[in-house]
């Protein structure tokens, strides 16, 4: 227990290093942990670390899922429900159903059901790697909020389709009526039981007497209890995390305390990076095991039919949304869309933004290896491999050119930018802070200093953000000399600061309370330097 222990801290060492590495190099960093964990698999002392299905889809894939809907802005997923909705239900099944009968002509002795199977685990695209590059480089709005929509809910459905169609190799049975019932059975239930489950949070969040520490852990009990319970009544465990995450997601500010959510955005942003990390460098140490399965054809083999199935998927994406761009213009003749013309350059990118990751390895590697009567799975290994080679090319050639694609097709974005959306923000909460003293304590700051004190701060606050907007991002903007003396004044104060630890007159924990201050009053300066 102990050596298992001490071989996960080495490898959360190892991808600390391959993160800054990736850093270094401007790659996004799920591409480099893949490629180290192959390297690292032909090192003796990791060569035997595998993937547990069961680890994955418990351990690791309910809070990486609460993390994503936590962060997921409610607004833009119903802004784009219809886009997230098609690409996360109807494309996943229509992805599928190519890849199957793709498989069936392409595979020797391949049957239609096992395409389903195939079909079910490589159809879901994995939104970290996206993410990750799209926020390297500068991309519309829409392009994150579609990504990260759509990776909420294709894990979802993809398996929901490989548990079909296991289903139907295991018994030689499929009924399509049946299959039908049950796929929107599993959906509905699964998406109630995270609301119902949500709502049992919420209330003990809201009404219990809890502490910021206890709010983070009960935020992270919450995806295990909603994913363990639908999954128990054979529900989707994915979408009860999804639909209870964005359900207390949208309840934050009446259920956290602000210690709480300031606290549990660290401690989440933490706990992901690590989980993240591990299920990629995981995915790259499985190479040699899977390769040493390999029975049913050579390995050549193997590799030639990974490529074709690779080759469909990438195709079938573009594909997808280019026919949603023709779609979008049509329907939006009879309803209100989102955007009634999204151009080409949009939904190519999305449609190159197609890596797969963890989530299809863990479907592959949870195919029983004995059917009934004790008969191997029929072509088990030859369907790990393929899932093995579609992650490694879609995430390296696909996560290594889509930067390129990005700057190259520079699509344009009409949102108003974000800087210059804060310093609007800032300026009318400024505004509205002045006016709301001034009609209720119009009178008390008079003989109030302190009241008096806060007012001409405001003041002085409203003044920086007017003329901060008129005076843009000129170089002779006094605004910048201004930004650049108080952030040297912040650093004599830590100075200062660090001088007073040193007395035993002064308790350490007042001294770093005063030191967090001073970080976030840095953050605030830098955050509308650099935007």
């Amino acid at each position: 227990m102990q050596s298992h222990f001490i071989e996960y801290v080495y490898l959360v060492f190892i991808i600390l290093a391959l993160v800054m590495l990736a850093g270094k190099l401007k790659l996004a960093y799920p591409i480099v942990l893949v490629l180290g964990g192959l390297a690292l698999s032909f090192v003796q002392a990791f060569s035997h670390i595998a993937i547990d299905p069961e680890l994955i889809f418990f351990i690791f894939l309910p809070p990486l899922l609460y993390e994503a809907a936590w962060q997921t802005s409610w607004k833009e997923f119903w802004k784009w429900r219809r886009v997230i909705m098609s690409f996360a239900f109807p494309i996943v099944i229509l992805t599928s159903c190519v890849v199957a009968f793709a498989s069936y002509a392409l595979i020797p002795g391949f049957t239609l059901a096992l395409g389903f199977l195939l079909g079910g685990i490589v159809s879901p695209p994995d939104a970290i790697s996206a993410t990750t590059i799209m926020r390297q480089v500068k991309v519309p709005k829409v392009l994150v909020s579609v990504t990260e929509g759509e990776s909420l809910l294709n894990d979802a459905s993809s398996l929901i389709v490989f548990r079909f169609a296991l289903v139907a190799v295991v018994t030689g049975q499929f009924h399509f009526s049946e299959a039908a019932g049950s796929f929107f059975l599993v959906i509905i239930m699964g998406t109630l039981t995270g609301l119902l489950i949500g709502l049992v949070f919420y209330a003990i969040h809201r009404w219990l007497p809890v502490t910021p520490s206890i709010e983070i852990v009960l935020s992270f009990l919450a995806p295990y209890c909603m994913y363990y319970f639908a999954e128990r009544f054979h529900f989707s465990g994915v979408l009860a995390v999804v639909a209870g995450g964005l359900l207390l997601s949208s309840k934050r500010h009446h259920m956290l305390s602000y210690k709480g959510r300031v606290q549990g955005y660290n401690v989440w942003s933490t706990i992901g990076f690590v989980l993240n990390g591990l299920v990629f460098l995981l995915i790259g140490l499985e190479l040699p095991v899977i390769i040493n399965q390999v029975e049913e054809v050579s390995l050549g083999q193997a590799i030639f039919y990974g490529l074709i199935v690779s080759l469909v998927l990438i195709i079938t994406r573009l594909l997808s949304t280019i026919g949603a761009m023709f779609f979008t213009r049509f329907i939006s003749r009879f309803i209100t869309v989102a955007d009634k013309n999204p151009g080409w350059k949009v939904p190519v990118i999305f449609g190159w933004a197609g890596m797969r990751g963890v989530v299809s390895l863990a479907a592959a590697l949870s195919i029983p290896v004995l059917i009934s009567e004790g008969q191997p799975f029929p072509y088990r290994n030859l369907i790990l491999v393929i899932t093995f080679v579609v992650i490694l090319v879609t995430l390296v050639l696909q996560g290594l050119t889509l930067p390129w694609l990005i700057r190259k097709l520079n699509p344009a974005d009409n949102a108003v930018p974000e800087h210059e959306q804060e310093k609007t923000i800032q300026q009318k909460m400024a505004h509205h802070s002045l006016q709301y003293l001034d009609e209720r304590y119009g009178k008390d700051h008079e003989h109030n200093e302190y009241l008096k004190s806060l007012r001409s701060r405001l003041h002085a606050e409203l003044n920086f953000f007017d003329r901060e907007i008129e005076a843009g991002t000129a170089e002779n903007n006094p605004l910048n000399e201004y930004q650049r003396i108080f952030l040297e004044l912040l650093e004599e104060q830590r100075h200062l600061l660090h001088q007073l630890n040193r007395h035993a007159a002064f308790d350490e924990e007042l001294i770093r309370k005063y030191l967090s201050l001073i970080d976030i009053e840095e953050f605030k300066v830098r955050e509308k330097q650099f935007g």
